[in-house]
């Protein structure tokens, strides 16, 4: 299956932009739509569940994790917001279908300190008592939270697959969400990575390696591919990448040029490669 992100285009998602989204992403041969929830009521679930059933669409959904949004090293009323946030997300998921809730679900995007061994062991273990209600809350949604690493410009808690499992440890209802964008700055072999996380890998995001079209790239993706298939990942590939457009969005994930001729370009190109490439 593949799918694209509503980030492509917009930000914050509405209910009118999710509606052209889904007509548009649908037409052109889109399995999946993956809607962020920035805030609880961007857009109202139940409607976009209506939306995404009218154009044959399944929905993936992903966190957000601005300042102020933290479950290690922050004080109680912090962390308790954090988890509501998150199970508000995770009412959206099971409102429109999606399996999963994936994002930085640990710390604000953009937030890094130093941390000797010891402290990183203490976040580590912060980080699974934080997330134990909400996986709980998630799993009783038959949802799951997908942890995603990010590169070290965007945090230093957690960079790597490797580490992410580390971090999650045995937690229930609980995996691991790869953006490929993040592993081709941090892992020295991607497919291995991958391989590494097999069973636990709990959603997958795609782009080029500078978060342009997929194929338009210096990417090894038949090797990528087959390891996420060795890693026994059953989910869809959903293209994510941003507008320079949008000053916000832009600013937040340093899109500073178009990536590709157009932002529609990117979603139909890279899905007319991954389709090409797809085992």
């Amino acid at each position: 299956m593949l799918g694209v992100n509503t980030w492509v285009w917009n930000s914050p998602l509405t209910d009118a932009t999710l509606a052209a989204l889904a007509a548009k992403v649908a037409g052109w041969g889109f399995d999946v739509l993956e809607l962020p929830v920035e805030n609880p009521g961007d857009w109202a679930a139940e409607r976009a569940a209506q939306v995404l059933a009218d154009h044959g669409l399944g929905a993936t959904v992903c966190l957000v994790m601005p300042p102020g949004r933290e479950l290690v090293a922050a004080d109680p009323q912090t962390i308790r917001s954090t988890q509501d946030y998150l199970m508000r997300v995770v009412d959206a998921a099971a409102t429109v279908g999606s399996p999963v809730i994936a994002g930085p679900a640990y710390a604000s995007v953009g937030r890094t300190w130093r941390l000797s061994p010891a402290e990183r062991a203490t976040a580590y273990a912060q980080l699974r008592e934080s997330l134990a209600p909400v996986v709980e809350y998630a799993g009783a949604a038959g949802v799951t939270v997908a942890v995603e690493p990010l590169n070290r410009y965007e945090t230093s808690l957690l960079n790597t697959i490797g580490q992410t499992l580390d971090a999650i440890g045995d937690l229930p209802h609980c995996g691991v969400a790869l953006d490929l964008y993040h592993q081709n700055i941090e892992e020295t072999d991607i497919p291995a990575a991958i391989r590494a996380a097999a069973g636990r890998v709990a959603h997958v995001q795609v782009c080029g390696n500078d978060r342009g079209t997929p194929g338009a790239d210096h990417l090894d993706w038949p090797a990528i591919l087959a390891a996420l298939d060795q890693a026994g990942y059953p989910g869809p590939l959903c293209i994510e990448s941003f507008t320079a457009e949008n000053a916000t969005i832009a600013t937040a994930a340093s899109i500073w040029r178009p990536l590709a001729a157009s932002q529609d370009a990117i979603a139909v190109d890279g899905l007319t490669f991954l389709r090409a490439v797809m085992p």
